[in-house]
């Protein structure tokens, strides 16, 4: 098909919000049904991890839902548009570098694990209110539910690899209180940092390396793993 992969793309964004994956309806939506694009492009492969593709017409179902997410006006604004085309390929490719992850580590979710998340997430919503959303954005309950998979699948993989082997010592706390001193301008502000409890403390410290892990991970998976983005079809997604 004279596709153009890039290997081992680089990733622009490494999100550490990874770290506390949000399993609600977000990105955890994937679109069926009719395309609305041209079926040849849509069948273009765009990204490629080990045996996993994205296609064109996955990218572009997936992105017409995370534009939701947006205020009307705002991708309308200079580089707004084509930044958050961006944000989602590096986001896909990201997921697809955890999900190969995954599968090397055996790491699955039960089906019982997943009707438990089902439940919560619609104990949120007033009866009837939360089949009424999916309706709106024409997404079937089984395709939302496998996305929801594939989302616990990764925060499984995560806790696993990188928030589970976190560690805070009495060190990292003492060096909290001395880098928190020397930034703050005040005394008063000094005297607010003693009396945050220690609970507090450690949930900052944890979060911080966390991030920090996540990042060294990513990037380790990376590179060990080939990633290839498709030119071609990129440049076909910029242009819709």
């Amino acid at each position: 098909m004279g596709y153009v992969f890039r290997k081992n793309r680089m990733l622009k964004r490494i999100v550490p919000a990874g770290i506390a994956i949000v399993c609600g309806i977000g990105l955890a939506i994937s679109v069926t049904g009719c395309s609305y694009f041209g079926e040849n492009e849509d069948a273009m492969v765009l990204i490629r991890v080990g045996d996993r593709v994205t296609t064109v017409g996955d990218f572009r179902q997936i992105f017409e839902i995370t534009k939701t997410a947006y205020p009307y006006s705002a991708l309308k604004e200079g580089t707004a548009y084509t930044d958050a085309q961006l944000m989602l390929l590096d986001q896909l490719t990201e997921e697809m570098i955890i999900l190969e992850r995954a599968e090397e580590a055996g790491i699955q979710i039960e089906n019982i694990e997943l009707e438990k998340a089902v439940s919560k997430i619609k104990e949120d919503y007033p009866e009837g209110v939360f089949e009424e959303m999916l309706l709106e954005n024409a997404v079937s309950f089984e395709s939302w539910k496998e996305r929801l998979r594939i989302r616990l699948i990764m925060q499984k993989t995560i806790e696993a690899e990188v928030e589970s082997k976190i560690e805070i010592t009495p060190d990292d706390i003492s060096r909290y209180y001395k880098e928190r001193r020397e930034r703050e301008a005040s005394d008063a502000n000094a005297a607010g940092i003693e009396r945050e409890s220690e609970e507090v403390i450690v949930n900052e410290l944890r979060r911080e390396k966390a991030e920090e892990a996540y990042r060294k991970w990513i990037k380790e998976l990376q590179e060990r793993y080939t990633v290839e983005i498709n030119d071609e079809a990129w440049e076909k997604i910029k242009k819709t």
